[in-house]
C-alpha cells in the first residue's frame, strides 16, 4: 500500500519563529526533514504542507527550488490542511512528520510503517506511550481514517494537533504502538522547539560529521555519541517540554453528550456480564443513567478516554490504585522487561522478596510479607492469620474491608453469606473508643482482631489510635491496619508512619502496583510465622508483571518527591473547592472531608432535595464538563495543573447551577433520572 509522508511546517511558531528555515550543518531544518523522509522505506512520495499566511511564503519558495510538492492550507485547522493534501496525493496511507524534527530516523519511520502494514491498523506511531527521544515521532494512518476525522472532528484541539480524534476514538479505530526496545529514551527531547534546542542539535550533526543528504545519523549514533561525551546525554535528558503527543486538551467544555457507543456497549455486555462490569462502584449503577460512560479505552497521565472518544480529567482513578497515574513509564518499563521473561513460573521467583524487602524497609509495622491480587485477598489473609495466632472467631471491623464473607456479611450487601459467618463480625464506629471498648467486653476473650482503616473520612482524634491498640491488646486481641488505600498514599509508609502507631498486622493494596493486581499482608514476624499454616496460597500470588511493576512504583516513590506532590494538588483542588462551595451557600450540602489526596465529598440533605439526588445531580453535570467524578478526590502523581485548572472552571460552572436548583425546588423534579443509591452505608 503506498504511502505519502506529509511533512507539517510553518514559520508562526511562537517560542521560536521561523525555526524551519533555520540552519543547522549548513542546511535549513526543513532539508534534514525533506533528506530523511525520502529514504524511508515504503514512502513513495513528499509533501511539505504549510499554510497560506504570507510568512509561509518562504516556505513555498524553498520548497519550490528543492523540487518538492508544496500544499497550502489554514494554518490553525490542521487537520483539515493534512486532509487536502492526502486528497490531492491520492496515496492510502499518510505518514506525518513535522519540520522541527531534523534527526528522524528513517529505519524506526520504516518500522512503524510496516507494523500498520502487518497490523492493518488505522493508526501506527511510535508516541502513544512515548518510549522514543522526543524528536523522533512519526505516526502513519490511513487516508479513510483521515477523512473520517476531518469530518467529525469538531474541538479545535483535534483540529490544530491532526491525530488525537483518530488516536483516541479507539474504539473505533485500530491503533498499534511501536515500543523502543531500549528503556529511558522517552526521556530525552532531540526536536528544535527553542534556539537552545537548535544549539544542541548543532552540537550532535558538528561531532558526528552528519549531513542531511549523504551521512545522516540514526539514533543508535547518537547514542554511541552520547556513551563519548556524557555532558550530551546529561543536556539530551533536560526537563522535556511536553510532547505534542503527550498534551492533553484544555478544551474540555460542557457539551451535548448521547454515550452511543457506552449505551450499545452495555446492552451487549450486560447479556454476558451480570452488571456489564466487574465492580459494583465501575457500574452503570453507580453513575447517572444515560449521562454518563460505562467503557474506557485507554488513558494518559490523570486523563481517560471512553469509548466514544471523549476524553475526561479522571478524578476516579480505577478506584485509586492508579498513585502514578496512567502508563507511568518506569512502571510501565518495569513491566515489559518482565514481560520477555515471564509472567507466572513453576516455582518463585527473586521478585518475591525483593518486593517484601522493599516493603520492610518502608512500612515501619512490617517484618514478613506475602502477596495477593485484591484488597480483599490481603484484608481476608490478615484476619485468618490473626484468628489462628490468637485462636479466636470473632472480628471487630471498622471501615471498608473487601467483598469476603467475614466483612460483607456485617453489611446490608449480606446476601449469599451465611448466618453464622456473619454474626462473627461486629462493626464498631470510627473515633469512639468507647464504643469499641463495649464490643470488646460484649464477648470477653472471644475476638481475634480489631481491623480498622487508620483513617478515612476523618482523622484520628488525638490519641485514638493508640488507644485502640492498647485497648485491643489488652483484650487479646491484634490490632490490624488495613491500608489498602491509605498505604504509600497517606505516607510513603502509610498511615501508621504518618500517625505513629505501629498494627500488629498490616493489608496493603491499591498503590502498590499502580493498577496492576497486586496487595500484601505485612506485619510482626512471630505472627506471620502463621502463614506457613495458614491456607493463603493462590497460583498467582507470585506473577511477576505485578512484582516487577510493584518494585518500581516503591522505588519511585522512594526517590521522588510523589508524595509530597500529591499532597500538594490536593490540598490546592480541595481549598479552591471549598471555597467555591461556601461561595455559593452550599457549605451545608456539599462538604470535603479526608486526607488530601484522597478528599472524600460528603453529601447532606436539602430541605428541597435528598443527598442521593443531589450527588447525582453533581455528577451528571461535573460529567458534562468532562470531569469524571464520583465520590472523591483521588489524586495522582499524575495530575497537573491543567488538569486541577479545568477541574476547578468545572466546579466554578457546575455549583451555581447546583445551588440555584435547590433554591427553586426544582432539582428532584428535573433530575430526570433516578437517583444513585448507595451500595451500602460503610463511612
Amino acid at each position: 500500500m503506498s504511502v505519502v509522508a506529509i511533512i507539517q511546517a510553518r514559520m508562526g511558531s511562537t517560542r521560536f519563529p521561523g525555526k524551519v528555515l533555520k540552519e543547522l550543518g549548513g542546511r535549513p531544518l526543513l532539508e534534514w526533514i525533506v533528506a530523511g523522509a525520502s529514504v524511508i522505506p515504503g514512502v513513495e512520495r513528499l509533501v511539505v504542507a504549510t499554510s497560506t499566511e504570507k510568512r509561509d511564503d518562504d516556505i513555498l519558495q524553498w520548497c519550490d527550488k528543492a523540487g518538492i510538492d508544496c500544499f497550502r492550507g489554514s494554518e490553525r485547522d490542521v487537520l483539515n490542511r493534512f486532509a487536502k493534501a492526502a486528497k490531492l496525493a491520492n496515496e492510502l496511507l499518510v505518514l506525518r512528520l513535522t519540520a522541527d524534527c531534523p534527526l528522524i530516523d528513517p529505519i524506526i519511520c520504516g518500522q512503524v510503517i510496516a507494523l500498520r502494514q502487518q497490523t492493518g491498523a488505522d493508526y501506527a506511531s511510535n508516541i502513544a506511550p512515548w518510549t522514543f527521544p522526543d524528536g523522533l515521532d512519526c505516526e502513519v494512518f490511513t487516508a479513510k481514517a483521515l477523512f473520517i476525522a476531518d469530518r467529525q472532528a469538531t474541538r479545535s484541539y483535534d483540529r490544530e494537533h491532526v491525530t488525537p480524534f483518530i488516536r483516541n476514538n479507539r474504539h473505533r479505530f485500530k491503533v498499534e504502538t511501536l515500543v523502543c526496545p531500549i528503556p529511558g529514551l522517552g526521556h530525552h527531547r532531540w526536536t528544535i522547539d527553542a534556539a537552545d534546542d537548535l544549539t544542541f542539535a548543532e552540537e550532535i550533526v558538528t561531532k558526528l560529521g552528519a549531513d542531511p543528504r549523504d551521512a545522516r545519523p540514526s539514533h543508535l549514533d547518537i547514542l554511541r555519541l552520547f556513551d563519548r561525551a556524557p555532558e550530551l546525554a546529561a543536556r539530551s535528558r533536560r526537563p522535556p517540554i511536553p510532547p505534542s503527543a503527550n498534551k492533553v486538551s484544555s478544551d474540555l467544555h460542557a457539551d451535548s453528550y448521547t454515550y452511543a457507543a457506552s449505551a450499545a456497549l452495555l446492552s451487549r455486555a450486560e447479556k454476558t456480564v451480570p452488571l456489564g462490569s466487574q465492580t459494583f462502584s465501575k457500574s452503570a449503577m453507580q453513575y447517572p443513567q444515560g449521562a454518563a460512560p460505562h467503557f474506557l479505552t485507554h488513558g494518559l497521565g490523570g486523563r481517560v478516554w471512553d469509548v466514544d472518544g471523549r476524553e475526561y480529567v479522571d478524578l476516579v482513578m480505577g478506584l485509586l490504585p492508579n498513585l502514578l497515574g496512567y502508563q507511568d513509564p518506569d512502571v510501565d518499563t518495569a513491566v515489559r522487561r518482565q514481560l520477555v521473561q515471564g509472567t507466572t513460573f513453576s516455582l518463585a521467583t527473586e521478585l518475591e522478596y525483593q518486593l517484601a524487602e522493599l516493603i520492610c524497609a518502608m512500612v515501619p509495622s512490617a517484618e514478613a510479607v506475602r502477596f495477593g491480587k485484591n484488597g480483599s485477598d490481603a484484608t481476608s489473609g490478615a484476619v485468618r492469620v490473626a484468628r489462628a495466632y490468637t485462636g479466636r472467631d470473632r472480628i471487630v471491623a471498622c471501615g471498608y474491608h473487601g467483598w469476603q464473607d467475614w466483612y460483607i456479611g456485617a453489611t446490608s450487601r449480606n446476601r449469599g453469606v451465611p448466618k453464622a459467618t456473619r454474626e462473627l463480625t461486629h462493626v464498631a464506629p470510627y473515633n469512639d473508643i468507647g464504643a469499641l471498648e463495649a464490643t470488646l467486653e460484649s464477648h470477653p476473650s472471644e475476638f481475634a482482631a480489631v481491623i480498622m482503616e487508620p483513617m478515612n473520612i476523618s482523622e484520628p482524634k488525638p490519641g485514638f489510635l493508640a488507644d485502640v491498640k492498647e485497648l485491643t491488646h489488652r483484650h487479646g486481641a491484634l490490632l490490624i491496619f488495613d491500608e489498602v488505600i491509605t498505604g504509600f498514599r497517606f505516607s510513603r509508609g502509610g498511615a501508621q508512619e504518618l500517625f505513629d502507631v505501629l498494627p500488629d498486622l498490616t493489608a496493603l493494596g491499591k498503590g502498590l502496583g499502580n493498577g496492576l493486581p497486586i496487595s500484601a499482608v505485612a506485619g510482626r514476624a512471630d505472627v506471620m510465622q502463621e502463614m506457613k499454616e495458614v491456607f493463603f496460597s493462590f497460583t498467582a500470588g507470585g506473577e511477576a508483571l505485578s512484582l516487577a511493576g510493584a518494585i518500581a512504583v516503591l522505588k519511585k516513590i522512594g526517590a521522588a518527591p510523589v508524595l509530597e506532590a500529591i499532597y500538594d494538588t490536593g490540598k490546592k483542588l480541595a481549598d479552591e473547592v471549598t471555597t467555591l462551595i461556601h461561595a455559593t451557600g452550599l457549605k451545608n450540602v456539599i462538604g470535603l472531608s479526608g486526607h488530601p489526596s484522597w478528599k472524600i465529598l460528603v453529601f447532606e440533605d436539602h430541605p428541597m432535595a435528598r443527598k442521593e439526588a443531589i450527588r447525582t445531580y453533581f455528577m451528571k453535570e461535573m460529567i458534562a464538563r468532562r470531569v469524571l467524578v464520583n465520590t472523591s478526590h483521588n489524586i495522582s502523581y499524575a495530575h497537573n495543573s491543567e488538569d486541577i485548572a479545568l477541574v476547578v472552571s468545572s466546579y466554578e460552572s457546575v455549583l451555581p447551577i447546583l445551588s440555584a436548583e435547590l433554591e427553586s425546588g426544582r432539582l428532584e423534579e428535573g433530575l430526570g433520572i433516578p437517583a444513585i443509591q448507595p451500595l451500602f452505608k460503610v463511612r
